[in-house]
């Protein structure tokens, strides 16, 4: 039985879109754009281990991640499937194509999180420590806003927080997340990227206002000249919630690569 809670879109059969959340998320990112943008695609959108619903038992690495969608795979479909992956889970999804290349017939990678300064990511953990939670759902929200979301429209930001937003203790709020699951993956995107195979069809969405940028410029060029031809690369005006702050055009794009 697969450790991972899966949100499900979508026909019951037909070609597989797999869409995986980045760090701090959960699979319900995808709904707005699997139910209003791709209604007739059949679309997988697990809360990775520590997200949302799924377990949040170690260990916390990409290896641990590639075995639980191997599994998920393995009871949903039998054929290669499309990734579209964001952040964190872009990077999951290089670590699934690099090892396990027939699972995967197309990537899409929406602002992957890749081989970040560990000095940064140092203090975005430290951070999460002393302020785990919100003294209010309000604050909740302007972190949200301060932190990736300021180009969301607000209903979408409305349902996140319904959806990952819990009380804690002493009346507090805090997301649907396990803590020390977060933490270590913030130092699993420290590590050196892996890459897709060189003939896998390849997307790359950097989005332009994210500064520092989460796609390096080393990381990049080293996709770029490992794909070659394979690899196209998009820039799109918006801040880090790619999927969310353009969803008719990622839409068009993941059904381009059916």
């Amino acid at each position: 039985m697969s450790a991972l809670h899966v949100h499900r879109f979508g026909p019951a059969t037909g070609p597989v879109v797999l869409a995986l959340h980045g760090v701090t998320g959960h699979g319900k990112h995808w709904e707005n754009l699997a139910t209003r943008y791709l209604p007739e695609i059949r679309v997988l959108a697990p809360d990775l281990r520590g997200h949302g619903r799924s377990t949040g038992l170690p260990p916390w690495n990409f290896e641990t991640i590639v075995t639980d969608l191997i599994e998920l795979l393995a009871a949903e479909t039998d054929e290669p499937v499309v990734v579209v992956a964001h952040s964190f889970g872009g990077t999951c999804a290089l670590h699934l194509a690099h090892h396990h290349p027939e699972l995967v017939r197309r990537l899409i990678l929406l602002e992957p999180a890749v081989a970040l300064d560990p000095e940064w990511l140092n203090e975005i953990a430290l951070s999460a420590l002393i302020s785990a939670d919100y003294d209010s759902i309000e604050e909740a929200r302007s972190d949200k806003l301060e932190t990736g979301w300021g180009d969301v429209k607000p209903h979408l930001l409305d349902a996140e927080l319904a959806e990952h937003l819990m009380p804690t203790a002493d009346g507090r709020f805090g997301w649907r997340m396990s803590l020390p699951a977060i933490n270590s993956y913030w130092g699993q995107l420290a590590r050196h990227w892996v890459l897709p195979p060189a003939e896998l069809t390849t997307v790359l969405v950097q989005a332009m206002r994210v500064d520092p940028p989460y796609v390096t410029p080393e990381f990049r060029a080293a996709l770029t000249e490992h794909l070659g031809a394979n690899l196209t690369v998009l820039e799109w005006d918006c801040d880090h919630m790619v999927a969310q702050t353009y969803p008719d055009e990622t839409g068009e794009l993941v059904r381009s690569m059916l």
